[in-house]
């Protein structure tokens, strides 16, 4: 009994974790579809945004950072899972091609996969570059 209560406390711990890093994201995603959105062309553009922000941000956490378990918990999957959004992206590229334009919906998937791909390994390169200034 004991050992199912410290465990319980420990996935509470992790789901703490979690919701107190969704919070700061999904508000993060909501504003910047109200403040950028008119900025970026709309929602297309602040997904855009968005996505590759949290593209950077994992490629950050996925270096060699010392005892990140609770980091990852709060800002990889939570902070990022809420701001980041798949199903919102596709929705704009299907709304794109609903509106008969194929060129912008394809356009808008090789940006997407090209800049969120940049932005990962750039937040990668990052942490490996600072984790080997703080460790040497």
């Amino acid at each position: 009994m004991a050992l199912a209560a410290h465990k319980l406390r420990f996935e509470l711990r992790e789901l703490l974790l979690v919701a107190l890093g969704a919070m700061p994201g999904a508000l993060l995603r909501w504003q910047a579809g109200v403040q950028l959105g008119p900025w970026l062309g709309g929602s297309a553009g602040a997904d855009l945004l968005v996505n590759v922000v949290g593209s950077f941000v994992l490629g950050f956490l996925a270096g060699p950072i010392p005892r990140r378990t609770g980091l990852l918990l709060l800002v990889g999957i939570g902070f990022c899972g809420s701001l980041t959004t798949f199903s919102s992206w596709v929705l704009d590229v299907v709304t794109l091609l609903e509106r008969s334009r194929p060129i912008a919906a394809g356009g808008l998937v090789l940006v997407s996969l090209v800049l969120g791909l940049a932005a990962a390994g750039l937040g990668l390169a990052i942490s490996r570059l600072l984790y080997r200034r703080t460790r040497g």
